[in-house]
């Protein structure tokens, strides 16, 4: 949970989009992070405190004053105890007051005493999104290294269709995931990662195929990519969407796989093969659905191409891990497999372990270097088990 403990300072200003605050909070509680808000006024008009505060667990705040006892918010400490200030969404309004210093509320204050890093995520209808004013101070605010999440395409309040939209709250959170865990090491790198099964025409509507779900490497490709990595993923057949931020290569069969990791391989920096491509393919495929006749039906295969020993061999820069799915005598054969195909590193499951392997959300995995070091690791979500396949690439680098 890369946001786990970090304490996030949420504004709310006067948008439609304020009630999508209410989700961007329970989101960022989910992951672990500590949520205070400040609305403005205007923002009151569109959601309730009483709201914001029961789902971040804090008192909200929107005044510079307590009551009339002459306690007061301080808008320095709370500039202070933040590690990122999220303003979402931002109103047209509240992005020209940050930009041009004018604190007329504890937000806007607050803002400007901060030495934390701040990210705008704008919401407004699409004339004011394009307006010039707006442009120019969206640009000064990127100018003074505040963070923009730009506004998305669609159906806004007006009835309008185009950009000034609030960034999905997931998309907002994912931002947020990716600053915190953007690894200086991998800013650049190219990485490429294979993902899924692999599908083997038998005739137009049957095939062979395995149980792979790509969920692992999909995984490993988002937390590459939050760590500020250029991933592509070239996938077989998944149900999974598409990760934000990473280009993907839909693939059906060994061999498609193995001609877009062709394409992509010589620029690659990391190469992560997870996915579960077919050892044999039909060697005849029917033209024609073939008719269910005979008692016994043979099909006659032929080995596919081995796509991992044979970028092995031509691997100059790469830095290459593999991957292992055993069910018995697994140590031995990963290490086996290690030497062979030229890996630097391979990441071992064994089907022996409850809750590892294909379709589970979580993975119980052993990653081996070539000096023979063995990392034992327990059972955990494959978020987690991304991220230690991450931090053991970084090593390796």
């Amino acid at each position: 949970m890369i946001l786990k403990n970090k304490k996030i300072l949420l504004g709310v200003s006067g948008s439609i989009a304020a009630y999508k605050s209410a989700l961007l909070i329970r989101l960022l509680i989910k992951e672990g992070a500590e949520v205070r808000v400040i609305m403005t006024d205007a923002a009151k008009d569109f959601i309730t405190p009483l709201t914001l505060s029961t789902l971040s667990k804090n008192p909200v705040l929107s005044s510079f004053t307590k009551g009339d006892s002459g306690e007061w918010n301080n808008h320095v400490e709370l500039g202070l105890w933040a590690d990122v200030i999220l303003i979402a969404p931002a109103s047209a309004n509240t992005i020209g007051k940050c930009a041009n210093g004018i604190a007329d509320n504890l937000l806007i204050a607050t803002y400007l005493s901060a030495r934390c890093e701040v990210f705008f995520a704008p919401a407004m209808d699409l004339d004011m999104y394009k307006h010039p004013s707006t442009l120019e101070n969206l640009s000064k605010l990127k100018s003074f290294g505040n963070h923009i999440i730009n506004a998305e395409n669609g159906e806004l309040a007006s009835g309008l269709v185009g950009e000034g939209r609030l960034a999905e709250p997931e998309h907002i959170v994912h931002e947020l995931e990716r600053f915190f865990s953007k690894n200086t090491n991998l800013v650049g790198k190219k990485v490429l990662i294979t993902a899924g099964p692999t599908q083997e025409p038998i005739d137009p509507v049957r095939f062979i195929s395995n149980h792979s779900s790509g969920k692992m490497g999909f995984a490993i490709a988002e937390a590459f990519e939050m760590a500020g990595a250029d991933v592509t993923i070239v996938s077989g057949p998944v149900s999974i969407p598409n990760p934000t931020g990473i280009k993907i290569e839909k693939v059906q069969s060994a061999k498609d796989m193995y001609d877009a990791v062709n394409k992509y391989f010589d620029s690659a920096d990391i190469v992560i093969l997870s996915a579960a491509v077919a050892d044999y393919t039909p060697l005849h495929v029917a033209d024609k659905k073939i008719k269910k006749k005979e008692d016994k039906f043979n099909i006659e295969l032929t080995k596919t191409i081995d796509i991992a020993a044979t970028i092995g061999q031509r691997k100059t820069k790469q830095t290459i891990i593999g991957f292992a799915l055993e069910t018995d005598n697994e140590l031995e054969n990963a290490q086996s497999k290690l030497q062979r195909k030229n890996f630097d590193a391979i990441v071992l499951n064994s089907l022996q372990d409850k809750g590892a392997g294909f379709r589970y959300d979580t993975n119980k995995i052993k990653i081996i270097d070539r000096s023979g070091f063995i990392e034992d690791f327990e059972l955990k979500t494959k978020k987690e088990v991304a991220q230690d396949i991450l931090k053991k690439v970084v090593s390796l680098l």
